[in-house]
């Protein structure tokens, strides 16, 4: 997995949030800052550019790093559960939903879906701030098959909703991290937010649940230091979850968040052995030699 700089000041930010049970908050440090304005100026000229001849050339270019991408980092990614897709339409689109503790944890998902033999385009929702990232992860978030969230009510009533319906009609796939921010390989679910099922109860759109564990290896990961292990993904795939036409979306985002966080938690504590609690542990983050342990 992809390591960035200054983990050792995001894994001090993972353990005071958890301190002050803050399990939605931002740890990433230095991370690009807009306002509402600056986002939607950047969101349209996002759209703007995808449109184009040189923008189309640009998003193939992107997915076939990402296909490279993907083949490198998940060699040894496990996929179990596929049985549970059985009840799943697969004419139709639909939302999927897992723990958020990686920028590249999306490869994973890829797999997943190579696995399950869903041949179709996955759509990733990212925050607006990724667009103004540089280098080559600032060319993916621009030209990747990214739909990028906003803090603007209207574009969150009215553009947002458009994009997902249109894009799960066509039979795509969409990927939504309901615990909003990444937090870096942790391991744990943690409680969820409501908008994501808000949205695929009002698309009658279905909920592929999906859980990740994380086997630190042997290797560490390069420029760490010796302080971070590579780690290994298996992709547990929960229960499909699907909104009950008879309900209301509100009723329909709280059952299906519910269900979500709940088949999350089960498969956590099945993966690892023991109950799921939110006192911070050392081997909560995943191929970590945390500061009393000894290198392996």
């Amino acid at each position: 997995m992809i390591i960035f700089p200054n983990r050792d000041a995001v894994i001090k930010n993972i353990q005071k949030n958890v301190a002050n049970k803050e399990y939605n908050k931002k740890v990433e440090i230095d991370d690009p800052q807009m306002t509402t304005k600056e986002s939607i100026n950047r969101i349209n000229e996002y759209f703007r550019k995808r449109a184009t001849p040189i923008g189309k050339v640009k998003n193939l270019c992107a997915r076939a790093i990402y296909r490279g991408v993907t083949w490198v980092e998940n060699r040894h990614t496990e996929v179990v559960g596929l049985e549970n897709l059985t009840a799943l339409d697969r004419k139709k689109g639909a939302i999927i939903t897992t723990n958020h503790f990686n920028p590249l944890e999306n490869t994973v998902i890829r797999r997943f879906m190579n696995k399950a033999k869903l041949h179709k385009r996955l759509f990733i929702i990212s925050q607006d701030t990724n667009l103004a990232m540089k280098g080559l992860v600032g060319f993916l978030m621009n030209n990747y098959d990214i739909i990028p969230l906003s803090k603007s009510i209207n574009y969150l009533g009215q553009t947002f909703p458009k994009i997902l319906k249109k894009i799960i009609n066509d039979g795509n796939y969409v990927l939504i991290y309901p615990e909003e921010e990444m937090w870096f390989n942790y391991r744990k679910p943690r409680p969820l937010k409501r908008g994501t099922y808000f949205y695929a109860a009002k698309i009658n759109a279905p909920i592929i649940s999906c859980f990740v564990e994380l086997k630190d290896l042997p290797s560490f990961e390069p420029n760490t230091n010796d302080t971070i292990h590579r780690v290994k993904a298996i992709v547990h795939v929960l229960p499909v979850i699907f909104p009950d036409p008879n309900k209301s979306a509100k009723e329909n985002s709280l059952r299906m968040m519910e269900q979500d966080y709940n088949q999350k938690k089960e498969a956590y504590e099945k993966a690892y052995g023991k109950k799921l609690t939110y006192d911070f542990e050392p081997e909560d983050i995943a191929g970590w030699v945390g500061p009393n342990a000894d290198k392996k």
